[in-house]
């Protein structure tokens, strides 16, 4: 599903320039749940925001589903994202003026689905996330768990082929960071490929396999 190829990528400024990813080379499966794990400033999120076609590299190839789309503009990587990604952030990036069922529902309307389509898709995933009892509801009314809940539901609403999560726990206590990776285990076992960032080695521990960043570069993969 993923392929890159000696991926770099570096920021430039006019007295600095910073190489955050070091021709990183790797493959996720369909189906597979992956865990990136490295120390602050690793690179993990800027390998995560060029999987989820958010930044182009500044060098080597990224193929997604067999297609090279390094060099894809805006506009392409905006198409292929609303049709295949689900993003989970650490800060839940609600919109605090939408309640849980409009938020839940954005990616639909971008997508141009019917109304009364997108009405029965929403109530059938927050059923599943059960968060369906507070859809009404603001994100300043919702615990941490609950915000991440809704996060998760947004994410899996147009049913992407590939979930990106960074520190999805990262804001939550223990018990709902479990909840959290209970739902997103969850979603793998039905066939969703998942990718986490994550500095827990408890949440690491959910995937399959745990690939390991220092400086840019992949240092270790293990596969449990």
């Amino acid at each position: 599903m993923i392929k890159t190829e000696n991926l770099s990528k570096i920021f430039r400024t006019d007295e600095v320039e910073t190489t955050a990813l070091d021709e990183v080379s790797f493959e996720v499966k369909q189906g597979e749940f992956v865990a990136i794990m490295g120390p602050s400033g690793c690179g993990k999120s800027t390998l995560l925001n060029i999987l989820g076609l958010l930044d182009n590299p500044s060098g080597g190839d990224y193929y997604f589903n067999d297609k090279e789309v390094s060099t894809f503009s805006e506009r392409q990587r905006a198409k292929l994202r609303k049709k295949n990604i689900g993003f989970v952030f650490q800060s839940f990036n609600l919109i605090d003026e939408l309640n849980v069922q409009e938020n839940v529902e954005l990616p639909l309307i971008y997508l141009g689905m019917p109304a009364s389509q997108r009405r029965k898709r929403v109530e059938e995933v927050l059923e599943k996330m059960q968060i369906i009892h507070r859809r009404k509801h603001f994100p300043m009314q919702l615990s941490g768990g609950q915000q991440q809940r809704v996060a998760v539901a947004r994410a899996v609403i147009a049913n992407p082929h590939l979930i990106l999560a960074d520190e999805p726990t990262g804001n939550l206590d223990s018990a709902n960071g479990e909840e959290v990776m209970n739902l997103l285990e969850s979603l793998n076992n039905e066939g969703t490929t998942i990718i986490i960032v994550t500095h827990s080695q408890r949440d690491a521990e959910y995937a399959q396999r745990i690939v390991r960043l220092f400086d840019g570069q992949i240092i270790t993969e293990n596969i449990k």
